[in-house]
């Protein structure tokens, strides 16, 4: 409509603030949705969607009877298509938008103590000394209860002694990943989904490939024991950091989940405060 009006009217409508901030708003949009799709498999699909759209505009302009008509009704599919095509895509544009939506109103989950942390950092040590395979999933924020289902429910306080004897080739159990909540393992054995990324190295197992699958659809942290070579690996936002040592392994654990030294000293004291609440209610 705008569009219609004349010059000088149209300059005094586009400057108005709520149209300004309209195109804004538009702008924030558009770069987001490009931010996702580069660098992903989404990008040539979306530049092939791109190319039948403009097929179409062609056929009208040129009056090309025969294509217009297949166009047209093949573009009637094009939602569900992008639906079908984009869904991990939009599942994870959605997920990043709720977090950043949420995380001024709540309080991260999957944030743990010095003495949780080196649990899990001993075991993975001890694994990888030995070159067993080994996959540790910790929860945040978006629930892995879709992935713990599938698995073998524990609920069992975490601790060095459990993980080594869960990833223990003679274990049942050692086939697939450990996900830890809280400071509890909520399930073991568990199944991830792997990731489609086509520029990861061929190096990368399953194992591998699956942490980051896991951490590309949601906001999880992963360490990975590599069975080939006993490297140590963090995981984040589908991000992979491979060789690391147990020193480094624990300032990418701490910087991820926003934990540090202050926060551990202050995280032990209102554990200690609300444990003294409860012998004192008792």
């Amino acid at each position: 409509m705008l569009l219609l009006l004349p010059y000088t009217e149209y300059l005094r409508r586009m400057i108005e603030p709520r149209n300004v901030a309209d195109i804004i708003f538009v702008f924030l949009l558009v770069y987001a949705v490009l931010k996702l799709l580069r660098g992903t498999r989404a990008a040539p699909m979306a530049a092939g969607i791109a190319a039948l759209v403009f097929l179409y505009w062609l056929s009208i302009k040129q009056d090309l009877a025969t294509l217009e008509f297949v166009l047209s009704n093949g573009l009637l599919y094009i939602g569900i298509a992008i639906i079908v095509l984009f869904q991990s895509e939009i599942r994870q544009a959605l997920i990043t938008f709720g977090n950043r939506f949420r995380v001024p109103f709540s309080r991260h989950r999957g944030q743990f103590g010095e003495g949780i942390y080196d649990e899990v950092i001993l075991a993975a040590s001890t694994l990888a000394s030995v070159k067993t395979g080994a996959l540790i999933v910790i929860e945040r924020n978006v629930g892995l209860k879709n992935v713990t289902d599938g698995g073998v429910q524990l609920d069992a306080e975490l601790s060095y002694d459990l993980l080594v004897s869960i990833f223990n080739t003679s274990s049942p159990l050692h086939d697939g990943a450990v996900v830890i909540r809280r400071h509890r393992i909520a399930a073991a054995s568990c199944f991830l989904p792997l990731t489609l990324n086509p520029r990861l190295s061929r190096d990368l197992g399953t194992r591998h490939r699956a942490a980051i699958g896991v951490t590309e659809d949601t906001d999880a942290v992963a360490v990975v024991v590599s069975e080939e070579t006993g490297l140590l690996s963090f995981v984040q936002k589908g991000e992979i950091r491979r060789g690391l040592d147990p020193p480094k392994l624990r300032a990418a654990i701490f910087e991820a989940l926003g934990v540090g030294p202050k926060k551990e000293k202050e995280q032990k004291v209102s554990e200690a405060n609300s444990e003294t609440e409860e012998i004192a209610s008792v």
